[in-house]
């Protein structure tokens, strides 16, 4: 990935959340799209991993019904070999890292990472 690339896509994906436009924000993930987050374990129970566009899209939906404040800004955005890290803060303020791995134009794995000493990321995504 170059950063042309990478800068499109974060520009994409934060308008995308801040709009609250899902179907935007789907557009970049595989079918097969694996996500983990300890704030989908808060959410809706279980690992906190959600499997498949489908699941995505209800995760988000009620995160959205349960945070209808929900906002992002972008801090800094790191590229890799066939993966991006998104370092934004959420409405709180709280920092968090969304880590995604592509493949070919689209994620195909996404991680929410949150700070270690933040024990309740829920709000954050």
């Amino acid at each position: 990935m170059d950063r042309a690339t990478a800068r499109k896509f974060v520009d994409s994906w934060v308008s995308a959340w801040n709009a609250h436009d899902l179907d935007a924000l789907l557009a970049h993930f595989t079918d097969e799209v694996t996500f983990r987050s300890p704030v989908a374990a808060q959410l809706l129970g279980g690992d906190g991993v959600i499997r498949g566009k489908d699941a995505l899209r209800a995760y988000w939906t009620e995160g959205l019904r349960r945070i209808p404040d929900l906002r992002f800004e972008v801090v800094g955005s790191y590229v890799g070999v066939d993966c991006l890290v998104i370092n934004y803060r959420n409405q709180k303020g709280g920092l968090v890292n969304e880590v995604l791995v592509f493949e070919g134009p689209l994620v195909a794995e996404g991680y929410g990472t949150y700070l270690g000493e933040d024990t309740n990321p829920a709000g954050a995504r």
